[in-house]
């Protein structure tokens, strides 16, 4: 037999290997992800890590381009029986999909698979959110967040500071400087549905105030809006009166660029948003602009409480084989390993959602300098009070973009339209009570798990 035909057969033979059973009885999983940009590289190259770690399953990871999107796909591929086997949820829609039953519970499926997870592992602050009141966590913490002050240095020396604001009064004085100072924008903010979180949701998390009754929509489907009282009112007043001198500017898509452009471009001096955006500021930063992060500000004489995690999990959902299912949860006890939480916090801002991989970090001194330095006050952010304090951890109300939506309303009302504060703020709790009690209806009879 001579060389050629050998290297023929050969060849063939490495051909037949690829198509054949080996390849072929690798398991498919769907996975389906609602984040869009550089974030969504990360998430396909997080699932190609995975494709390569192992030879039996391999996830095919698909963009829905928002988190509005990918819950709503889902729906749709649900009611037509072709959903995917894993389905990232963000925060505002946990409660709808908790109360769907369309999903295998996380804690049950990793048990049914054969792990063994650590469920106190997961940050208080975090698992507090994606679990039932007996404390079973349904869903898988992914890309975790919260929001921080971002602020440049180089602006704040020239008003001879040092350090961001720790409170709103310290801010206040700090905008007036920096417009005297010549700056067009000290403090850049946008009162879209989709970065109201930051301006409210987190400003009464830490100051320790409800947004809702029944602690925030924890105890019952019942709850009522309450924003438009205590000291969120006296912010978006200040925050009127600000934007009224100058010293807060919106800045988004529709003004030509965004606030977190306009913070890395140097064009705004101070910006609150998620600490997921820590890498991205990193990567376009304008070129020997020095910047930093720090803790939101409260208002003084407050006790700060913690922030509440923002971001997405991870839903098994219904109705696929138990190939699929061993395959979620072989997912999950991959992205969930400590390696993997330094390089997934490395590539995009998220922090660890577990103990044992913030651990891991700080042994690698991953904390320690550029450009990573600052992101830990996101993990003290989020545990700034204890896991049994008796303010709200989070908030559980159904339709929360709908009434995300009805703030930012009442906040246009407010900026644009120059309505009164308290009215445009009354006006917007009316309207969403309203969802809320649409929501009750839809789901009558069933009780919070």
């Amino acid at each position: 037999m001579n060389a050629k035909f050998l290297g023929a057969v050969g060849t063939f033979a490495v051909a037949a290997l690829l198509a054949g059973p080996a390849a072929a009885d690798k398991t498919k999983i769907d996975f389906w992800f609602g984040n869009s940009g550089d974030i969504a590289k990360r998430v396909q190259e997080q699932c190609e890590r995975f494709n390569a770690s192992q030879a039996d399953y391999e996830v095919v990871c698909t963009s829905q381009g928002s988190y509005d999107a990918s819950l709503q796909n889902t729906i749709a591929a649900f009611r037509a029986g072709q959903q995917p086997t894993i389905a990232q949820v963000s925060d505002a829609g946990t409660l709808d999909i908790m109360l769907s039953g369309a999903y295998y519970p996380a804690n049950k499926l990793m048990t049914d698979m054969g792990y063994t997870v650590d469920w106190k592992d997961y940050f208080s602050g975090i698992a507090s959110y994606y679990a039932t009141s007996k404390g079973e966590m349904y869903s898988f913490p992914f890309n975790s967040s919260t929001a921080l002050l971002y602020w440049n240095k180089d602006a704040f020396a020239k008003i001879g500071k040092d350090h961001a604001p720790a409170t709103w009064e310290e801010a206040a004085a700090d905008f007036k400087a920096l417009k005297a100072a010549g700056y067009a924008c000290p403090l850049g903010f946008n009162i879209s549905r989709d970065e109201v979180w930051q301006l409210e949701e987190q400003f009464n998390a830490i100051h320790g105030e409800p947004i809702a009754t029944k602690k925030n929509g924890y105890e019952g489907l019942d709850a009522e809006l309450t924003f438009n009282k205590g000291k969120w009112v006296q912010f978006v007043r200040d925050l009127k009166g600000w934007y009224d001198n100058g010293e807060a500017v919106i800045k988004s898509k529709e003004t030509g660029q965004t606030f977190v452009e306009a913070f890395a471009n140097g064009d705004c001096q101070v910006i609150l948003t998620s600490v997921g955006d820590h890498g991205n500021i990193g990567r376009t930063a304008k070129e020997g602009m020095n910047w930093d992060v720090a803790m939101l500000p409260v208002y003084e004489g407050t006790q700060r409480k913690s922030s509440f995690v923002g971001g997405a999990s991870l839903w098994v959902l219904t109705g696929k084989s138990d190939a699929e299912y061993k395959g979620a949860a072989a997912f999950f006890d991959f992205i969930a390993k400590p390696e993997e939480a330094l390089t997934w916090s490395t590539v995009t801002g998220y922090i660890p959602v577990r103990n044992s991989g913030f651990k891991y970090l700080n042994e690698q001194g991953f904390y320690g300098k550029a450009p990573y330095k600052g992101r830990e006050l996101a993990i003290e952010s989020l545990t700034a009070s204890p896991a049994d304090d008796a303010a709200p951890h989070g908030i559980r109300l159904g339709g929360l973009l709908q009434i995300r939506q009805e703030v930012s309303n009442g906040l246009q009302a407010i900026f644009i339209k120059n309505e009164d504060v308290q009215a445009s703020l009354d006006t917007a709790v009316e309207r969403g009570n309203q969802i809320l009690r649409k929501f009750e209806q839809t789901y009558a009879g069933k009780t919070l798990p």
